[in-house]
């Protein structure tokens, strides 16, 4: 998703609670409204990945079973 897309002009970013505020190198994610987009929080302009509800779920769900 091109980082000015307007989903992700008003998206909410947020960083894992296990990243800490000393980490700088961190993958920020944001719930939309069909898909979650990930990017660099350290390059947070340089666009974004974004995946449909049912791919993230199974990411998500496939992490559980590790």
């Amino acid at each position: 998703m091109h980082p000015d897309s307007p989903a992700i002009g008003s998206a909410v970013w947020f960083k894992s609670s296990y990243s800490g505020a000393e980490h700088s190198e961190c993958v920020e994610a944001a719930f939309l409204a069909d898909s979650t987009a990930l990017r660099d929080s350290k390059r947070p302009t340089r666009g974004t990945v974004s995946f449909g509800d049912a791919a993230w779920r199974a990411f998500i769900d496939g992490l559980g079973n590790q």
